[in-house]
């Protein structure tokens, strides 16, 4: 035990547990500010991980729940600035502070935050539950009106685009809204990077068009899952029509999806980097000459030790235990072998990245897997050194240490023991939606 801790007179020992809790609650208010504006800007995703949530999960050690829920936080807090105050000032904990996201609006902001400077944490819990309660129950008859007026027509539009337009309940319209959230996460963004003039970029999509591909990768990942009951089935079946000289080598020439639309080589290279091959001789006409009998590219075998050698995707951070390819680290187009050196477990997810050019990964002469952005340091080490521990310290308290005054009673509740009653306090909450409404 610290001897300079065993030391301490029982009033300085509480004095210096309150202070430091006050401290706590400071930088615990900073660390959700920076991780709004991680997100916010979606820098996490320089470092090729699906969310910011994975990024924590990976840099900062927090399950993947925890995670989310940090994240939900940060951003609620953005909504309700008095609190946010409060909790940089040192004097509201977490777990006061996370309840009040669940429950607290414009209008109830200020009553809520009464309630947590003066009760404990059980007090601003059990109300914000209560209060989500009532509000529930005010919410049932809507419910059954919503389920009554449910619907979904779908037809095609002139230009041979499909127009949907629906009326969902509550519940199935947030099922459908998380849905299409995780599908986004996985559909790459459009690289930022300063670039010739000259160079084409496709623009940014907005919210709309990448909701648009969130809903097609939904619908795709359903009959995925439907194909997979079918014996036999493989789990990804492709046909292509390439020219071998495209595929080998880059050259300019045939390249489409069977009854669809021509694609890039590199994108043939991705579908075929783990996947069911039949190889067909086709004349200039496109008639077939010769069709080969069927191969894998991974055998079964050789796919069980890739499995047991991986665990996973290899990407740094990366949680993903299913739904991984084998990917080729020289394709097999190009001469690579399909042997356990040359494969590497790779998430659906960070397959694409490869197979884009926005991530690179080699194999070490140790064994070790490196990955690394396209001229860059290898990506599980960007950051830059730290420059000791006065950074960490302006970091954490964003250049304000000297104007946030922290006393040993900053952080301890006000409550006097009296007992609260809840009844009062959600119809008084209700009463303050009410008059917010009514003004504005």
């Amino acid at each position: 035990m610290d001897e300079a801790i065993s030391s301490l007179p029982t009033p300085a020992l509480v004095d210096a547990i309150t202070e430091l809790a006050g401290h706590l609650n400071a930088a615990q208010a900073r660390f959700l500010a920076l991780l709004a504006e991680l997100d916010r800007r979606n820098a996490w995703a320089e470092w090729g991980v699906r969310s910011c949530a994975h990024w924590l999960n990976w840099k900062c050690g927090l399950n993947l729940g925890a995670a989310r829920e940090k994240i939900r936080v940060a951003r609620a807090l953005e909504r309700l600035p008095r609190i946010a105050a409060a909790m940089a000032a040192g004097q509201l904990s977490y777990a006061k502070v996370r309840p009040m996201t669940r429950a607290a609006d414009e209008a109830t902001e200020e009553y809520f935050l009464q309630i947590a400077l003066h009760g404990t944490a059980h007090h601003v819990e059990r109300l914000a539950r209560g209060f989500r309660r009532v509000k529930e129950a005010q919410e049932l008859s809507r419910e059954e009106q919503q389920q009554q007026r449910r619907c979904l027509s779908c037809w095609y539009d002139d230009d041979g685009s499909l127009l949907i337009r629906g009326r969902l309940p509550a519940e199935a319209g947030a099922a459908l809204l998380k849905a299409l959230q995780f599908a986004e996460e996985s559909i790459p963004l459009p690289p930022k990077e300063n670039v010739s003039a000259e160079t084409f970029l496709e623009r940014a999509p907005t919210a709309a068009t990448r909701r648009a591909d969130a809903l097609r990768l939904i619908a795709e990942g359903h009959l995925a899952a439907a194909q997979q009951g079918n014996s036999g089935g493989d789990r990804t079946q492709i046909v292509v029509h390439v020219d071998a000289a495209t595929l080998q080598r880059d050259e300019p020439g045939r390249c489409e999806l069977d009854e669809g639309p021509a694609i890039a080589a590199e994108t043939a290279r991705r579908l075929a980097c783990d996947a069911s091959l039949v190889t067909i001789v086709e004349n200039g006409d496109g008639e077939p000459l010769n069709v080969g009998r069927k191969t894998r590219t991974i055998p079964p075998a050789l796919r069980r030790a890739l499995q047991s050698r991986d665990q996973g995707c290899r990407f740094p951070g990366c949680t993903h235990t299913r739904f991984v390819d084998g990917h080729h680290l020289r394709h097999w187009a190009h001469g690579g072998e399909t042997k356990l050196g040359n494969l590497v477990s790779l998430c659906r997810f960070h397959h694409r990245l490869v197979h884009e050019g926005r991530i690179a990964v080699a194999v070490l002469d140790d064994g070790a897997v490196r990955f690394q952005r396209s001229g860059r340091r290898p990506i599980d080490s960007p950051l830059r050194d730290g420059s000791g521990q006065s950074d960490w310290l302006q970091l954490v308290a964003g250049n304000r240490a000297r104007s946030i005054a922290i006393t040993p009673r900053t952080a301890q509740t006000r409550w006097l023991g009296e007992r609260m009653d809840y009844g009062t306090a959600v119809d008084h909450l209700l009463w303050l939606e009410r008059q917010h409404a009514a003004i504005g």
